[in-house]
């Protein structure tokens, strides 16, 4: 039996008993351009185990848009923000209790638990499913289930993959809309046969009869994201909130992804796609992955600053990629997604001014704060704060209150073609060709502005043990390095040790493979400042980079890979003297001693499944430091 196929008989309390058994509340009657006999079928089932009082096809229309977003500003659930101010925008506020991805309750549920690795949560399929089961039951009664049908990457693409999402949430209908190719146009692509990933997602509320809902419904008690990767499955209960219940972003495109991408030979990564224009007109396109908080979005639409007239910047995606080998040899990537759903806090025009300029109309923000006048504001969106705001749990807020005004993870949702770095290639279905990949982290020390890795082994290795610093917040201890290899250690879905091991092949699979960049934005000088200035000024590393690829830069061989010297980048415009960019590239023999332990903690989790190429690589760096 397909994978595809398989998921119709998981759920016996709707499939397995005879048709008398089966009472549905809601009638599964779908329009004619539906043409899917194993959707309907598992549409029905859906329906026969959560009971929804009835259920919508959705069609991705503006019409269709509009009339949820004011059925929810009737409900509470959205705001509708200053027409004049913010045109064709909404507000949301979650329970607090639902602002975040909750990594401790998502499961990879693969047959085998070695197959989930050491850096996913497991349980075992059938135990999943019986909880499911228990949980599913009933649980949309008093709600609508809305029929979500959704393509990650242009329509018809080759590299684009379909799915579809049962829930009871308008809201993930409406932000669905805009962070994908959401409506009619995927079943006409899905035809009566085609593969599609089910998606399910509940809030888990249901509701009494006559019982008056909340602004934000959800399961404040119970959460559960779970993934099965042999049947391509989600399933979601209990949470609204982001990639808890958007599950074509990080439950679909990147952890039963990587694992479509294992089996079938290809890469789903978290990672932007940028272009790189030249005064001389030649364009390169580099794909980049950073853990949270290392400047993502901002590297995705930087603009190029003053002496760099005649450069160009262009979006491609700001958060995932999916890279298949191409006849030409090169990896063809597409950002799967079609909207961004950013964080919102520190973004500002000062930081991200072509984030600022794609949030001026129809926009969704969520947990963000409201201004007196019917605008949004957060942390870091101007210098002061304004005298007063409605804060994102709807209380009175004043700049001494003591408290932050948004939500540290609060979001905007928005369209990507409302972006003004849109790259004119952001929706073309062969993709673009990748000429590098960087892989950036968050360091104070250790690591230098750029390296460039000699080989694909190298650069994987580079990529297998990049690591972030975290903050006394978040750990009790200010400068703890987190391990997060590839930047995807919590949407890969299947064993790291495999994950790495993957990498390794596809190298060898294409003939122009890119060449593997480390860079480090964050690194501190001896009065603990920034010594980069960052934002715009990545420029000068970027163009190194591309200029590598093309064949036209110079890079000295160092210890931990090859790098540019002071006179190797361009500095026009720019006052960074050659001491200051000497402390950027330092290589510190205590501290990747250090570095070299850590990686050996990481690489001890993997056991019997380390790559051998990764073991040769630490002993050759080791080797490379002692000289």
């Amino acid at each position: 039996m397909t994978a595809e196929r398989c998921f119709l008989n998981h759920f016996p309390l709707a499939m397995n008993q005879p048709e008398s058994f089966v009472t549905l509340a809601a009638p599964v009657a779908a329009p004619a351009y539906v043409r899917h006999p194993r959707l309907l079928g598992w549409v029905r089932e859906i329906a026969a185990l959560a009971q929804p009082d009835r259920i919508v096809w959705c069609d991705g229309s503006d019409a269709e848009y509009q009339q949820l977003c004011a059925a929810m500003v009737a409900s509470g659930t959205l705001k509708k923000l200053n027409e004049a101010k913010r045109p064709g925008s909404y507000l949301a506020c979650s329970d607090p209790s639902d602002v975040a991805r909750v990594e401790d309750r998502t499961f990879i549920c693969s047959a085998s638990k070695d197959d989930a690795g050491p850096t996913n949560n497991w349980v075992a399929p059938a135990e999943m499913r019986r909880t499911l089961n228990g949980l599913f039951a009933g649980c949309m009664r008093g709600r609508t289930m809305y029929v979500v049908p959704f393509s990650m990457g242009p329509l018809g693409s080759p590299i684009a993959h379909l799915g579809i999402e049962l829930s009871d949430s308008p809201y993930v209908v409406v932000n669905m809309r805009l962070m994908t190719r959401m409506g009619r146009a995927v079943f006409d692509v899905l035809g009566t046969d085609g593969p599609f990933v089910p998606c399910v997602h509940s809030v888990g509320a249901p509701l009494a009869v006559g019982a008056r809902d909340v602004g934000w419904p959800c399961n404040k008690d119970q959460k559960y994201i779970v993934h099965f990767p042999e049947t391509r499955e989600v399933w979601s209960f209990g949470s609204g909130y982001g990639g808890n219940a958007l599950l074509g972003k990080k439950c679909f495109a990147l952890r039963i992804a990587s694992v479509m991408g294992r089996d079938q030979g290809w890469l789903a990564e978290h990672m932007l796609i940028l272009g790189v224009t030249s005064p001389d007109g030649e364009k390169s396109y580099v794909a980049a992955a950073f853990p949270s908080a290392c400047g993502k979005t901002n590297f995705a639409m930087l603009i190029p600053p003053a002496g760099y007239e005649g450069w160009r910047v262009t979006t491609i995606g700001d958060d995932i990629a999916w890279l298949k080998p191409g006849a030409d040899g090169y990896f063809r990537a597409i950002n799967p997604e079609a909207g961004y759903f950013g964080v919102a806090p520190g973004t500002s025009y000062e930081s991200n001014p072509n984030a600022m300029e794609t949030l001026k109309a129809n926009v969704i923000f969520t947990n963000v704060a409201l201004t007196d006048d019917g605008d949004i504001w957060w942390e870091g969106l101007t210098k002061e704060a304004p005298p007063h705001l409605i804060d994102w749990q709807g209380r009175d807020w004043t700049p001494d209150c003591g408290r932050k005004a948004a939500h540290p993870n609060s979001r905007f949702t928005v369209a990507a073609t409302q972006c003004p770095s849109l790259d004119p290639a952001w929706d073309d279905p062969a993709g673009v060709p990748i000429s590098a990949l960087i892989f950036g982290a968050r360091r104070s020390d250790t690591v230098p502005l750029v390296s460039e890795a000699r080989t694909w082994e190298e650069g994987v290795y580079k990529a297998a043990t990049m690591g972030s610093e975290t903050t006394a917040a978040a750990t009790g201890a200010v400068g703890e390095v987190r391990r997060d290899p590839f930047a995807m250690l919590p949407f890969c879905g299947y064993h790291v040790g495999d994950y790495f091991a993957h990498w390794l092949a596809m190298g060898k699979a294409i003939a122009h493979r890119p060449r593997i960049f480390s860079v480090n934005w964050f690194r501190r000088n001896s009065d603990g400042k920034f010594a980069w200035p960052g934002f715009g000024q990545n420029m000068r590393v970027l163009q190194w980079v591309v200029e590598r690829c093309r064949g036209g830069a110079h890079a000295d061989d160092s210890a931990i890979g090859l790098v540019p010297s002071y006179e190797d980048l361009n500095w026009t415009g720019a006052t960074f003297d050659h001491d200051r960019f000497a402390d950027l590239m330092r290589v510190d023999r205590a501290q990747w001693e250090r570095e070299l332990a850590s990686h050996d903690v990481l690489f001890a989790k993997l056991g019997a499944k380390r790559p051998a190429a990764l073991q040769s690589e630490r002993e050759a760096l080791a080797q490379r430091l002692m000289q």
